[in-house]
């Protein structure tokens, strides 16, 4: 959340409304992404109007898919948590039991009910786990080949002008873009150097934005 401060005042400049997916991370000050301290910011992005839905609560990544087909189990790895870093399994109801979390945190802080939507950490999924998700009430959301920025890439292999350049050659009419609230791995910060270029070189090539309620596909799944 280092950089969140700059990406609320980037948007709130551009008239831009995102969709946040959100899990409760580590972060530089507070209790966490989704804790009290961040609350407030939350709550000042619900009234600007963007969208929220759920990362899962401590970051869990899908590792590999356990169990039989009627009864699914999914061995995960939290980045975050109690369990961060440890390899255990949950059951689909367990893993729906993340998805639902992160979203009912969502809806106590911000007083908006979040999309019906998720994105797994990494967008490491696989046939059963989405399949699973749906059964509980959410669809998988990725992102566009070129709406890879680059965020969380090493800043010593990929600098941010040749991100912005890539992005600003490379993203089309429909592309869902993915950007982070901050990295703790990239020493040279994405969003300082870029996110505000990025954008209005998008809006110089007659790009609008929108957040995912107003999107073709997935905005027709906001009611659960």
């Amino acid at each position: 959340m280092a950089i969140a401060p700059l990406v609320a005042d980037v948007l709130h400049r551009q008239q831009v409304r995102v969709t946040f997916f959100a899990a409760n991370e580590r972060t530089k000050e507070g209790d966490g992404s989704l804790g009290d301290h961040w609350a407030p910011w939350w709550r000042a992005r619900a009234a600007e109007g963007h969208e929220f839905a759920s990362h899962t609560w401590d970051h869990t990544y899908w590792r590999a898919d356990m169990g039989a087909s009627d009864q699914p189990l999914f061995r995960v790895r939290p980045s975050s948590g109690p369990r961060e870093g440890q390899d255990f399994v949950l059951s689909a109801a367990g893993y729906c039991s993340e998805l639902t979390k992160a979203a009912d945190r969502l809806k106590q802080i911000t007083g908006k009910t979040p999309l019906p939507l998720f994105r797994a950490p990494g967008g490491k999924t696989s046939a059963q786990l989405l399949t699973s998700a749906r059964a509980c009430g959410y669809t998988h959301v990725g992102w566009s080949p070129a709406g890879f920025l680059g965020d969380e890439l090493s800043s010593e292999s990929f600098s941010n002008t040749a991100l912005l350049n890539k992005a600003l050659r490379n993203v089309r009419s429909g592309d869902i873009l993915l950007a982070h609230l901050g990295i703790w791995s990239r020493k040279d910060p994405w969003a300082p150097a870029v996110l505000e270029p990025l954008i209005e070189g998008l809006k110089q090539r007659g790009f609008c934005f929108r957040t995912l309620r107003e999107h073709p596909v997935y905005g027709q799944q906001t009611v659960r």
